[in-house]
C-alpha cells in the first residue's frame, strides 16, 4: 500500500472463492518464507504465532516477528478497534461463497522492514502454506499481477495499491485425510430393507495402526478420551459403529404422492471432538430442477452446467441449525424436501429416487453399492397371483363337469 524508510505497509486478504467448502474455527493459519531478511515489524488485523528471536534489534521497541518462515494467525471477534482492520478478526472463520458472501473474506495489515523500498528491490514471499487448521491446501507461488485499485465509498474516486501479488491455493480432500470424512445410508417407503453406510467405509474398529480411535456410545470415557487428546485434537474422535463415519447422511424416500414425492434427509454427527458450524450439505439428483419446498434447511441450486440443474446445496437456518452438535442426543439435524414429479422422468425404479453423490463440507461421501439399493416390489406378483386364480377357477370348473358326467 505504501513504501516507507525499510520496507512497506501491505494487506494480505483471503477470498474464498470456493462455493461449498469453508473454514471453521479455529480458522486459517496462513505462512510463508521471507525471499531476504525482512520482519514484521507491526500487525493489524492478524498476529504471527511466534515472535522469534529479535536479539539482533537493539532499544525498546522491537519487531513484531523475526522468523524466517512467520505464521499468522486472525485476530479474534472482540478485538479493540485500534487493532482491526476491514475483514478481520472474526478467529479465522470463513464462510462459502454460496452460504455467505460478505463473510468469505479475511484481511490482516503488516508492516513489513529491511524489505527493499521499491518495486525493483521488494521481493515477494516464498513458500506460502494454508492450513485450515489441518493440511489439504496446496499453495502456488507468488506472481505479481496489476495492482489492486480501490474505489472509494461515494464511487467517484479509484485509488490502487503500488504493488500487488497474487497467490492461488488449492484444496484436495486426498491431502486433507487419508480417510474419506462422510458416509450415505438409505431407506424408502416402499421396501423393509435399510441401506447402511459401507461397513469399514472411513475406517476400522480393530484398527491395528490407530487403536482406541472410537468409543461406544454408552461408554463413561467420552471426557476422559476427550482430554488426552493432545496434539490429536482435530482427529476425530468417533463413536464406535461399523462404518467409522465422523459424520452419516441418511436419504429417506418418505411418501409418494399422485403429484409429488417427498424425501427427508437425516445429518448425524458421530465425532465427540467436532461441533460442525456453518455446516453444508451438496447432493446430486436428476429431480432437483423440480424441487418445490424445503423445511429447515437453506438451498441454493448449483448449475455448473448452465442447461443442467442436477445438483443442490443446503445449510442450516442461522442460529436454529446451522451448529451440528457433536455425537450424543443432540448431534443429528435434519430436513424434508419435495419433488414434483415429472412425468416423462419420474420413477423409482433402479434407484432412481437415490441420490447420484453427496458431499458434507465440501468432501465427498462414501455412497452404497448400487446393487444394494432398496428396490421395489416384485411388479409380477400381482400377474402371477391372477394366473394362480384363473388356473383354480379352470380346475373347479373341471371337477364340476366331471361330477355332472
Amino acid at each position: 500500500m505504501t513504501w516507507n524508510a525499510d520496507g512497506y505497509v501491505a494487506v494480505v486478504t483471503i477470498f474464498n472463492f470456493y462455493k461449498y467448502r469453508h473454514i471453521e474455527s479455529p480458522g486459517w493459519q496462513l505462512g510463508w518464507t521471507w525471499a531476504k531478511k525482512e520482519v514484521i515489524w507491526n500487525m493489524m488485523g492478524g498476529q504471527a504465532t511466534e515472535q522469534g528471536d529479535c536479539s539482533r534489534f537493539k532499544g525498546t521497541i522491537i519487531p513484531h516477528c523475526c522468523k524466517r518462515k512467520p505464521t499468522i494467525v486472525d485476530l479474534m471477534p472482540g478485538t479493540p478497534y485500534n487493532q482491526q482492520v476491514a475483514n478481520c478478526c472474526r478467529g479465522g472463520v470463513i464462510s462459502s461463497w454460496v452460504q455467505d458472501p460478505a463473510n468469505a473474506v479475511s484481511s490482516f495489515q503488516l508492516t513489513v522492514n529491511q524489505a527493499g523500498t521499491n518495486n525493483t528491490t521488494a521481493r515477494a514471499p516464498q513458500n506460502f502454506t494454508l492450513n485450515t487448521p489441518g493440511p489439504g491446501y496446496t499453495c502456488g507461488p507468488a506472481r505479481t499481477v496489476n495492482p489492486s485499485k480501490f474505489v472509494s465509498e461515494d464511487k467517484r474516486r479509484v485509488t490502487q495499491a503500488l504493488m500487488t501479488w497474487n497467490i492461488t491455493c488449492m484444496y484436495s480432500q486426498f491431502l486433507a485425510q487419508k480417510t474419506p470424512t462422510c458416509c450415505v445410508s438409505l431407506s424408502s417407503f416402499y421396501s423393509k430393507s435399510i441401506v447402511s453406510c459401507p461397513t469399514c467405509a472411513c475406517g476400522c474398529q480393530n484398527s491395528i495402526t490407530q487403536p482406541g480411535i472410537c468409543v461406544e456410545s454408552e461408554s463413561p470415557n467420552v471426557p476422559s478420551a476427550l482430554s488426552r487428546s493432545g496434539k490429536n485434537s482435530h482427529a476425530p474422535l468417533v463413536q464406535c459403529t461399523r462404518h467409522m463415519c465422523p459424520i452419516r447422511v441418511h436419504w429417506h424416500i418418505k411418501v409418494n404422492y399422485k403429484e409429488y414425492w417427498r424425501v427427508k434427509v437425516t445429518v448425524t454427527n458421530f465425532n465427540y471432538r467436532m461441533n460442525y458450524s456453518q455446516w453444508n450439505l451438496v447432493v446430486q439428483h436428476p429431480n432437483f430442477e423440480h424441487l418445490t419446498r424445503t423445511f429447515s434447511f437453506n438451498y441454493q441450486p448449483l448449475t455448473p452446467y448452465a442447461s443442467i440443474n442436477d445438483t443442490a446445496m443446503f445449510w442450516g437456518t442461522k442460529f436454529y441449525n446451522d451448529l451440528l452438535m457433536h455425537a450424543g442426543p443432540s448431534g443429528n439435524i435434519q430436513s424434508e424436501l419435495i419433488f414434483w414429479k415429472e412425468k416423462s422422468t419420474f420413477s423409482f425404479e433402479k434407484g432412481w429416487g437415490f441420490p447420484q453423490r453427496i458431499y458434507f463440507n465440501g468432501d465427498n461421501c462414501v455412497m452404497p453399492p448400487p446393487d444394494l439399493y432398496p428396490n421395489l416390489p416384485n411388479a409380477s406378483v400381482p400377474r402371477v397371483t391372477s394366473l394362480l386364480c384363473l388356473l383354480t377357477m379352470i380346475l373347479v370348473s373341471l371337477v364340476i363337469v366331471l361330477g355332472y358326467v
